[in-house]
C-alpha cells in the first residue's frame, strides 16, 4: 500500500510539473511559439475589473473566467501535494504565484499587468481547493487515484492539442 501512494505521489508530482509549464506557455508566453510574436507593451492597471478587463464598456467576463478556469488545477495538485497544508497557506501560494506572473510581464514588457488576473488567477485557485475538498469528502481514499487519472487524461490532450496547434498553425 506505501508503495502504491509513493507511485500517485511522484504521478502527481509529475502531473504538476507538466501543468506548471503549460501554465506559463499560457500566462507568460500567451500561448505563442515564438518570442517575435509576444506582445511589446508595458501596462500596469491597479483597480480591480476596470482596465483590460473592460472591452467595449462591459467587463470581459470570458476572459476573468478564463483566468479563473486555467487555475483551478492549480488548486487540486497542490492540494494533492500539501494535504496538510490550511487552507490560507495553499491560497498565499496561488496568489504568489500569480503575482510573480503579473511582476514578470511587467518586468519583461509581454502585456498588461492587472489586479483583476490576479483576484481571477486566485479566485481559481481557491476554486480548485474547495473542489479538492469535496471530492475528498466523495471519493475519501480513492481521491487522489482519480485525479491523477483525470490528470493524466486532460494532460495528455493537452500535449496533442499543443501539437497539432504547433504543427499545423505555425508553418
Amino acid at each position: 500500500m506505501g508503495k502504491t501512494k509513493d507511485n500517485q505521489a511522484k504521478l502527481t508530482i509529475a502531473l504538476f510539473a507538466a501543468y506548471s509549464v503549460v501554465l506559463v506557455w499560457v500566462v507568460i508566453f500567451k500561448t505563442q511559439f515564438s518570442f517575435s510574436d509576444l506582445p511589446q507593451y508595458r501596462e500596469i492597471n491597479l483597480i480591480p475589473f476596470a482596465g483590460s478587463a473592460i472591452t467595449n464598456n462591459q467587463l470581459n467576463f470570458k476572459e476573468v473566467l478564463w483566468n479563473m478556469l486555467v487555475f483551478v488545477p492549480f488548486g487540486l495538485y497542490w492540494s494533492l501535494i500539501k494535504q496538510n497544508w490550511p487552507f490560507w497557506k495553499k491560497i498565499l501560494l496561488i496568489a504568489g504565484v500569480s503575482l510573480l506572473f503579473e511582476i514578470i510581464q511587467y518586468v519583461f514588457s509581454i502585456g498588461g499587468s492587472d489586479i483583476t488576473d490576479l483576484i481571477s488567477n486566485t479566485l481559481g485557485g481557491a476554486a480548485g481547493i474547495g473542489l479538492y475538498a469535496v471530492l475528498l469528502r466523495l471519493l475519501k481514499e480513492k481521491t487522489h487515484k482519480v485525479l491523477n487519472i483525470v490528470g493524466l487524461i486532460g494532460t495528455i490532450c493537452v500535449v496533442l492539442f499543443v501539437l497539432f496547434v504547433a504543427f499545423f498553425f505555425t508553418y
